[in-house]
């Protein structure tokens, strides 16, 4: 055997002995024969196993909270909320940072998701991406972190040397940092200011953490960026005030919110989005406010986006 060889023998001994002490990667003996199972006996446990995901996130929401209030403390000064991880991990935070500016009509550059092997492995697997914590510095230089920015590393085992290395050296500049796991005592939350870790238990076919472990990330990372984005203004109770009107179904969503947010008639409505270049929290202001559409966007401007402060503004 080569010394080459030897070496690569040795490592992936290591990573094995590492693995077999990870939870998401245990194996379940109980489970050995599913095959055999019918397909609708296979889905029962299926659906059994991820009713169990929203209590092990529950245990977890104090630090959820406090994360998403620092988070929203440095993007209400400008900062970035930025998610890195790879594989599962990585699409899910590219899949959230892709969803919020059609939501909350914020600029791609506010939500950002970095996927280790970059966005041709949304796709395809690139191979060796992962192991890399140069990668990381290198992907979250290209972006300039300041002390504003948040980044997010993203990891079912909490030991991906990509998120913990984007972590890592995000906390060197001064950055906001989050690890989410689902494993308990890991690297990843060890290197993070917040450390977020959703203990799912082992999985159904072992060791693939798009399940159970994804379906955890995908709770959270739907937490950090829909409760950063209501304490940002860009909600009115529960309506989405700030979504941006792409398409038809998201014209007439505008317009159904609002008329829930003012009870108008569907003529008040037009004239109140035309008022407004079809800014939906611009015209619910000019609406229940009776101001003008310049004047609307004086007051939201004045109030840092924020709809109900606005109309208290105006209202006092």
């Amino acid at each position: 055997m080569t010394s080459s060889t030897a070496d690569a023998s040795s490592n992936h001994r290591s990573l094995r002995d590492e693995l077999e002490t990870l939870t998401t990667e245990a194996f379940r003996p109980e489970l050995s024969e599913i095959d055999r199972l019918s397909t609708l006996e296979i889905a029962k446990i299926m659906n059994a196993e991820d009713a169990t995901v929203p209590t092990a996130v529950a245990t977890q929401l104090p630090r959820i909270a406090a994360a998403i209030d620092a988070v929203a403390e440095r993007m209400s000064r400008g900062g970035r909320l930025i998610y890195a991880g790879a594989g599962t991990a990585g699409r899910l935070g590219v899949l959230d940072a892709s969803e919020c500016p059609p939501t909350f009509n914020t600029d791609p550059s506010e939500v950002v998701g970095l996927i280790a092997g970059g966005p041709s492995a949304m796709i395809t697997s690139v191979e060796g991406a992962e192991d890399s914590k140069e990668l990381a510095e290198a992907d979250l230089k290209e972006l300039s972190l300041t002390p504003d920015d948040t980044v997010v590393g993203v990891s079912a085992s909490g030991r991906t040397p990509y998120a913990v290395g984007a972590v890592e050296h995000a906390r060197a500049r001064g950055a906001l940092t989050i690890g989410l796991s689902c494993n308990a005592h890991s690297a990843l939350a060890a290197a993070a200011e917040h450390g977020i870790e959703i203990v799912v238990g082992p999985e159904l076919l072992t060791g693939s953490t798009r399940l159970k472990a994804g379906t955890a990330q995908k709770l959270v990372l739907n937490m950090l960026s829909t409760i950063t984005m209501i304490r940002l203004g860009k909600t009115y109770g529960n309506l989405m005030v700030d979504v941006r009107a792409s398409n038809e179904k998201l014209r007439a969503r505008s317009r159904r919110i609002v008329a829930l947010a003012t009870g108008a008639s569907d003529e008040e409505i037009e004239q109140a989005l035309a008022a407004t270049d079809g800014e939906v929290k611009n015209a619910i202001l000019t609406i229940l406010g009776g101001v003008d559409g310049p004047t609307a966007a004086r007051l939201l401007e004045e109030s840092d986006g924020h709809l109900r402060a606005a109309l208290a503004a105006l209202r006092g």
